[in-house]
């Protein structure tokens, strides 16, 4: 292993920038240990999607995320499907996936469209503006809001809570702001499930609620799991693949004039900026049984974190990786992962992106950026912007 290697998912150097970091860890140290993480980091394509196709060995009932030593995710967070294992993980996601299948995402289509005309609507056509609070956060999260059911003036409030969630970096000491965000949601979702019990509606929420497995309701807590991950995941994802795209996008002016001139370049362009810049940069698992790769021997109980990012910039799997190229139509990147946890939500992301981008290339067919004045996310899986100044 190289002494040069070394990696934080908390670095804030690392945030700013992960892609050289993440070529000297395959380059040198592809299984490599963590210190600050607590875990072991695989980078390469080929570990990654491996590690993804064996939930058996590569457990995530012990938690999704990287944690310093000492920090348990499971005594953290009430169970939810994204952190659960067959037989459980089986029954639960049979149930969530009923709201997300082939033909009622096509039917979100056109309600789509209409919120993207009407939050474009309400842009300045000059000067700059926060893409983010302005579009690219409303736009998923009155999606998710409008299919569990909640209010959409509630969403700001979500949005809020799911920012301070997804940001508290427990090297900082900032998880507690985490969990007081996390307390409040599952404050909130709970008495709403209450009030689906005593007012059904035609809504997700409702759905939850009236759910049997093996003929028993599904307990509290995993209905508040449930709200906790649709809701975040629900929308994070695709707010920060947005704020992602209109960057690089504006990087890249020569696919921008294409994209602008050939709109059905868009849906395989979605698939290349899901490789190129990936909204969900990582997720752990933790080994069921010791294992040894690149000459590295993990033991049962490691946790493992799996780099999408990284695998998505592996020349093995994606020649000349570093190039971003809108005609590559890269069917094998793993921005949503893979298996059995592939996203649920992974459609919607590609509807939402693909209407969103369409539309902002119509009304802004030479946009950019400015960095200087935008902030990023602190947070080590989650990449994307907490605000991005776009004119």
């Amino acid at each position: 292993m190289s002494q040069q290697v070394a990696y934080s998912p908390f670095d804030p150097e690392v945030m700013a920038d992960p892609y050289p970091v993440y070529r000297d860890l395959r380059d040198h140290a592809p299984a490599y240990w963590s210190p600050e993480a607590s875990s072991w980091v695989f980078s390469r394509y080929e570990d990654v999607s491996a590690a993804l196709a064996d939930p058996a060995r590569y457990s995530s009932a012990s938690g999704i995320f990287p944690t310093p030593p000492g920090v348990d995710m499971t005594e953290l967070f009430l169970p939810m499907l994204i952190m659960s294992d067959p037989p459980r993980h089986t029954q639960l996601r049979h149930l969530v996936s009923k709201a997300f299948t082939p033909r009622r995402i096509a039917g979100l289509e056109a309600h789509i469209q209409t919120l993207v005309d009407d939050l474009l609507d309400q842009t300045p056509e000059a000067g700059p503006w926060d893409f983010v609070s302005g579009f690219a956060g409303p736009l998923p999260a009155i999606v998710i809001a409008d299919m569990l059911g909640v209010p959409r003036e509630d969403r700001d409030r979500f949005r809020t809570w799911s920012t301070t969630l997804i940001q508290s970096n427990p090297t900082r000491g900032e998880f507690g702001a985490g969990l007081d965000a996390a307390a409040a949601l599952y404050d909130y979702f709970a008495a709403f499930l209450a009030e689906r019990r005593a007012h059904p509606q035609d809504d997700l929420m409702t759905a939850l609620v009236q759910a049997e497995v093996d003929g028993e309701h599904l307990p509290e807590e995993e209905l508040l799991g449930f709200c906790l991950l649709l809701l975040v995941a629900g929308h994070e994802t695709t707010t920060n693949l947005l704020s992602n795209s209109a960057v690089i996008i504006a990087q890249h002016p020569e696919s921008q004039r294409q994209l602008v001139d050939n709109p059905n370049l868009v849906p395989a362009a979605v698939e290349e900026l899901l490789r190129f810049d990936s909204p969900v940069q990582g997720l752990a698992r933790t080994l069921t049984r010791q294992t040894t790769l690149h000459e590295q021997t993990m033991e049962a109980g490691d946790t493992v974190l799996l780099l999408f990012g990284s695998a998505n910039r592996d020349d093995h799997a994606f020649p000349d990786a570093d190039h971003f190229d809108i005609h590559r139509a890269p069917e094998r990147q793993v921005a949503f992962g893979r298996g059995i946890h592939f996203c649920l939500g992974a459609s919607l992301a590609r509807l939402e992106a693909r209407i969103a981008l369409m539309a902002l290339l119509t009304r802004h067919r030479d946009w950019d950026v400015d960095l200087d004045s935008s902030i990023r996310l602190r947070s080590g899986p989650i990449r994307g912007f907490a605000s991005l100044s776009f004119q």
